[in-house]
C-alpha cells in the first residue's frame, strides 16, 4: 500500500544537521567527483531520517565494485550508493542518463552565432528533462514501493550532440549547426571557459570518447512506469528553456 505524499515529510538536504529535524526522508544530490565526505553525510542522515533517495549517476553499473568503475563520476556515485546500502536506511537510487540541462553549455555560442563547436558530435545520448527526474524523486520520497530499487532513468529518444544543436535551432527558428573540433581544440575551449570546472574537462571528453565507442544506448520506460507520464523529449526541454539560448 502506498503512503500519501502528505503523510510523511521529506526535505532536500542542506548543510547542517538542523535541516534534518523531523525529516522522514531526504533527497541527496552528490555533485562531487569524490566520495570522501560521504560517510559523514550518510551518518548524519541516518541519525535523523529513515529514508534517503540518492540522485546517483547513469555511469554506475551493477556488479562492479566502486573502484572498478572506469570514470570518476561512476566511482564516486558507486561509493555513495554503497555507503547508503550499508547504513540501514531505506533507500532508492536514481541513475539518470545525461541531463538535458548540460546543453546550456552551448548558450553563449548560440547567442553569438549559428555554429556550436565541440568534440564528439556523433555521440548518442538519451537526454533527460530535470522535471522527469523530480517527478520520479517525489514518488520515491513519498511511497514505500521504491525501497531498495535502483532506477535507470532516460529520456524517450536517442539523439546525438549534432542533432541536439539542430533541435535547438528548430525551436529558436534559426539554422544552427554543429562544427566538429579535434579533441585538443575542444579541450582548450572548455579550459578557457570560466564557468566550466577545469577538473571536469578531461573526464567529460574521456566519457564522450567511451560513449562513442560503446553500443548505441537504449531508452527505458521507467519514468512513465513510475509517474504515469511519458518522459519528455529533448524538443520539449528546449521549448521550456528557449529563453536561455536567446
Amino acid at each position: 500500500m502506498r503512503e500519501s505524499a502528505a503523510s510523511r515529510p521529506f526535505i532536500i538536504l542542506t548543510p547542517g544537521a538542523a535541516a534534518l529535524q523531523e525529516a522522514e526522508a531526504v533527497f541527496l544530490m552528490w555533485p562531487f567527483h569524490s566520495a570522501d565526505p560521504a560517510a559523514g553525510v550518510v551518518e548524519t542522515i541516518r541519525r535523523h531520517a529513515h529514508r534517503v533517495v540518492l540522485l546517483s549517476s547513469g555511469a554506475v553499473r551493477d556488479g562492479l565494485a566502486p573502484e572498478q568503475h572506469p570514470h570518476l563520476v561512476g566511482q564516486s556515485h558507486a561509493w555513495v550508493e554503497q555507503l547508503i546500502k550499508q547504513s540501514g536506511l531505506a533507500w532508492t537510487h536514481l541513475r539518470p542518463s545525461t541531463f538535458a540541462a548540460n546543453t546550456l553549455w552551448w548558450a553563449d555560442q548560440i547567442r553569438a552565432g549559428d555554429v556550436v563547436q565541440g568534440a564528439y558530435g556523433a555521440v548518442p545520448m538519451t537526454l533527460l528533462h530535470e522535471a522527469d527526474i523530480a517527478a520520479v524523486a517525489v514518488s520515491a520520497l513519498t511511497e514505500q514501493d521504491h525501497d531498495g530499487a535502483a532506477y535507470d532513468l532516460t529520456g524517450p529518444e536517442v539523439i546525438t550532440q549534432a542533432e541536439q544543436v539542430r533541435t535547438i535551432g528548430e525551436v529558436l527558428g534559426r539554422p544552427l549547426r554543429w562544427q566538429e573540433l579535434p579533441r585538443e581544440a575542444a579541450r582548450q575551449r572548455l579550459s578557457a571557459d570560466d564557468s566550466f570546472p577545469d577538473s571536469f574537462v578531461d573526464p567529460l571528453l574521456d566519457g564522450y570518447a567511451d560513449m562513442l565507442a560503446a553500443p548505441r544506448p537504449t531508452t527505458t520506460s521507467t519514468v512513465e512506469a513510475i509517474t504515469g507520464t511519458p518522459a519528455r523529449t529533448y524538443h520539449a526541454w528546449v521549448s521550456d528553456h528557449a529563453a536561455e539560448f536567446r
